[in-house]
Order: structure tokens, then sequence, then C-alpha cells
């Protein structure tokens, strides 16, 4: 697997593993680009606090920062990293399918003896 698409995955991993960044990303999907202050209205949570899992969900290029009117930042959803990471997960699912079923038919050949 190359480097580069581990590393996406990683951060992606990282970065979906807090459920208010899965919240984020729920919201942008549902709704469209937005602003913290946009997110902060429609989360249980502060604007801060919303800002700095803004920065870290672009750090993992899920979302893309985009300035807007009077020093607005609106964030969209950038779903390219997500589709690497699926890749990543399809490609260690392929690698797994054939030893498990390899030990599944052995596991049921021993059971039938």
């Amino acid at each position: 697997m190359r480097p580069d698409v581990e590393a996406t995955a990683e951060q992606v991993f990282t970065a979906l593993a807090d459920p208010t960044r899965r919240a984020i990303l729920a919201e942008l999907a549902a709704r469209g680009p937005a602003t913290a202050t946009d997110l902060a209205g429609r989360l249980p949570i502060s604007r801060q606090a919303i800002a700095k899992h803004l920065a870290l969900l672009a750090e993992a290029e899920l979302v893309t920062p985009e300035p807007g009117e009077r020093r607005r930042v609106r964030h969209r959803l950038n779903s390219a990293p997500m589709r690497t990471a699926q890749q990543f997960l399809a490609a260690l699912a392929r690698d797994w399918d054939s030893p498990l079923a390899a030990l599944k038919t052995h596991l049921d050949q021993n059971d039938a003896e």
C-alpha cells in the first residue's frame, strides 16, 4: 500500500474518532458550507470549540476553508480523503478475505471429521 494513502487514511480515522467532528461533518454534508458561528448555532458546542475541530478537519483535508465576506470563513466538506480511506479499508478487506475463507474451510472440515 502506498505511504500517502496510508497517511491520508490515518488522518481521516483520527479525525473521525471524535463524535463532535463526525457531527460537524454530518452537518456540513446535510446543509452545505457553514461558518464556525453557523455550526455553533446548530450543535451543542461553543464557537471556539467548533473552530478547533474545524482546524483539525482542515488539516486532514476533510473540510476546505473558503474566505467569505467580512472575514467570515465558510467551511466546505471535501470527500476526497474519505474516498482514500475507503480504498485503504477495501484493500485491507481484500487482504483478509482469502485467509479467512481458508481458515473457515479448514475449521469446517475439522468439524465434519
